[in-house]
């Protein structure tokens, strides 16, 4: 550990000599401070969340990664290109130890200035929090400030799935197999099978019944939060749609009759509901009239979800911020990975190319969903081909697969939110972003740095 801890602290030594610390510590805090300044709340609870809590993570995320995979690409290929590193490598230390002691200066050196800007933020939340009128500091703090779980309806996917295959196996026996893209045509029925749980028409209902389970015993008389978004095909004049609501069983559970609402399509609405309305067993019963002339859809991924609290902020700001610096071990170990063989602006456009291919995961989706890159029309129900889709596709569907353990994370989301982000939740982060992905790439980066010929890197020189 002396030879790791002597790498460390040159990694240290680097970081203040060249002020970069300081310069990153002055960035963070200008994005903590500088932002709720220049741009100004409208006063409500959303709107102070938006800036205070989305808008100021996100930047020092976004600062904070891009300084960390600058500085990861260059403290090793500089290293080499100044023909510092033989200094080094010529000593009683293992590359392999050269290598992991500057990924645990740069990881120690991203801990704390996480941590600063952490600190920043919570502390302005709670003093802006103060500013606030009364009512929406009162929503603050049971509907932002706050770690709040979630209940949905059991997964459909299984009933969709099985009523797919039984409507296609009986147009196939009528019309035949014959000039028809089966694919296409089983996308469309499962489409079909989908909306009839979604759509509610005018004048209809739909249920939902909410397993609130092993959490039930702790919400006695303790209130309840809908989280509802639903679309819809059509406008109208005022840009709004009624709802009307039941929570309850008759005669079973305490019944709650909600007053008509005017709610907008394609955006999520959030309202308290009164406590102990579920049964025995934990199921909380809702009931949904449309009372419009407009046929409404409520999408089963995030149509319904019944939100209640389960901790406090702070700690789950703390995991939060975990997360967060998951990610930045992540692309540590890119840079460093990366610098192993390619000189430093190499290294970096390979990073900078590879968080492009990451931000642009919707488009792989849509290739993998369509099994096509030339897309799929819905207007005649044929998806296009092309001549390289046998390998794109799987290739795509590999990406996304890793990309997924990644971005199945969204911690500033649930800030945002007031979602709760629990231990199983950051452990699992640990476990996929740092030691499987982050170990992958450290051990290919360790590999191709044992192997390399450091002396072949000064030929110009």
């Amino acid at each position: 550990m002396q030879r790791i801890s002597a790498i460390i602290w040159l990694t240290w030594k680097a970081a203040f000599r060249y002020r970069l610390f300081w310069v990153m510590t002055g960035l963070l805090l200008c994005a903590v401070i500088g932002l709720p300044l220049l741009i100004k709340d409208d006063g409500t609870a959303q709107g102070f969340t938006q800036i205070l809590l989305t808008y100021t993570l996100g930047a020092i995320t976004g600062i904070l990664g891009l300084c960390t995979l600058w500085l990861a690409c260059g403290t090793l290929a500089r290293d080499v290109e100044e023909c510092q590193i033989q200094m080094v490598a010529v000593k009683p230390i293992a590359r392999w130890q050269i290598w992991l002691g500057k990924w645990l200066g740069l990881v120690s050196l991203n801990a704390v200035l996480l941590l600063v800007a952490g600190i920043s933020i919570y502390g302005l939340l709670q003093w802006r929090a103060k500013k606030l009128p009364d009512e929406e500091q009162f929503k603050l703090k049971n509907e932002v400030l706050v770690a709040r779980a979630s209940a949905r309806e059991e997964s459909l996917d299984g009933i969709i799935e099985k009523e797919t295959d039984r409507v296609f196996q009986e147009r196939i026996k009528k019309t035949g197999t014959q000039g028809l893209d089966l694919k296409a045509v089983q996308k469309q029925i499962r489409e079909q099978v989908k909306a009839e749980f979604q759509v509610v028409p005018p004048g209809n209902i739909r249920p939902w019944v909410i397993h609130l389970g092993a959490a039930k015993n702790s919400l006695t008389n303790q209130p309840l939060y809908l989280r509802v978004k639903f679309n819809t095909a059509q406008g109208n004049a005022s840009g709004t749609f009624y709802a009307e609501w039941q929570i309850g069983v008759p005669k079973k559970t305490r019944l709650w009759q909600s007053e008509v609402m005017s709610l907008a399509p394609d955006t999520f609405h959030e309202f308290p509901i009164p406590p102990d309305l579920f049964d025995e067993k934990g199921e909380l019963s809702i009931l949904f009239r449309n009372p419009n002339e407009t046929a409404l859809l409520f999408p089963l991924e995030d149509g319904m979800e019944v939100l209640y609290r389960e901790g406090g902020f702070g700690l789950n700001f703390a995991r939060g911020l975990g997360i967060i610096f998951c990610w930045m071990a992540l692309l540590t170990t890119l840079g460093l990975a990366a610098a192993s063989f390619l000189s430093f602006p190499v290294a970096a456009f390979f990073c900078l190319a590879v968080l492009t291919m990451v931000f642009s995961s919707g488009t792989l989706t849509n290739v993998v969903s369509d099994g096509t890159l030339m897309g799929y029309n819905s207007e005649n129900g044929v998806s296009g081909h092309s001549a390289v889709d046998g390998i794109a596709v799987p290739t795509f569907r590999g990406l996304l697969e890793v990309i997924n353990l990644v971005q199945q994370f969204s911690p500033i989301d649930a800030l945002s939110t007031g979602r709760s982000i629990t231990w199983s939740q950051l452990g699992l982060a640990v476990a996929q972003i740092i030691f499987l992905l982050g170990g992958i790439l450290a051990l290919g980066g360790i590999f191709i740095f044992n192997r390399r010929e450091l002396a072949t890197a000064q030929g110009t020189h």
